[in-house]
């Protein structure tokens, strides 16, 4: 029973996805999701009520930081991941494109010093422009269709600051034919465009999540060097 209420998830996203493709508003289905869902977090498949163990694991193995450091969490979701920096003592700012989901993590955590905000991955505010020390992306480039790609690749990295880091938490493909989505996985191509954006890799990890099938993922940490060239000012 359990299984087919996911797959009933998963078909339901899916076709909240096309329909917004076909109205040219690739992100206008993730409000429509989290309105729907009525407080039943049930009903968000991404929704694990704690940090992705990803993280947990990445943060585990580099501490300790410096308090006060600025942290950012793009498509924040119910706000697990951008507590979890808030804990270690990161100076956060979480967002999502859906109004719901924010009022939904001010409702969970109501005592934050998480600066929750909706906002648009796809318009930036420019004030962000190389404002962050630790930049956490997880699955919300892989959300969104190729031919926007390109665009929220130069968004995620336009925030992080120079000496900076990015943890990026993505599904993969093995080729540069497009795939069906959502979601659409990240091809070798797509991610050396993060490195062409003034940011090196650092340590790539490789892993598979078991649903239906092995999906192989992930997990990559890319930092900016100090002195910026004249593209990334």
């Amino acid at each position: 029973m359990f299984e087919q209420q996911r797959e009933n998830i998963q078909l339901h996203v899916k076709q909240l996805a096309t329909e917004a493709l076909q109205k040219s508003e690739p992100s206008a289905w993730f409000e429509v999701l989290y309105a729907e869902a009525q407080g039943d977090t049930t009903q968000i498949p991404w929704a694990k009520l704690a940090p992705h163990s990803y993280l947990q694991d990445w943060l585990t193995n580099h501490q300790p930081f410096t308090s006060g450091q600025k942290a950012l969490v793009i498509g924040c979701g119910l706000g697990d991941d951008a507590q979890a920096l808030a804990h270690l003592g990161f100076e956060v700012t979480a967002f999502d494109i859906s109004p719901t989901a924010i009022a939904w993590c001010k409702q969970r955590f109501p005592n934050s010093t998480v600066n929750y905000v909706v906002a648009d991955l796809l318009a930036i505010p420019p004030q962000w422009h190389l404002g962050f020390d630790f930049v956490f992306e997880c699955r919300n480039i892989q959300s969104l269709p190729l031919n926007v790609r390109s665009s929220v690749i130069s968004s995620v990295a336009f925030v992080v600051a120079p000496g900076g880091t990015l943890l990026l938490i993505t599904r993969v493909r093995d080729t540069e034919v497009e795939p069906s989505g959502p979601p659409w996985p990240l091809s070798d191509s797509e991610l050396k465009q993060v490195e062409s954006l003034g940011l090196q890799q650092v340590e790539k990890l490789e892993f598979l999540e078991s649903q239906q099938i092995e999906v192989k993922q992930m997990r990559i940490e890319y930092q900016r060097h100090n002195s910026l060239t004249s593209s990334e000012r």
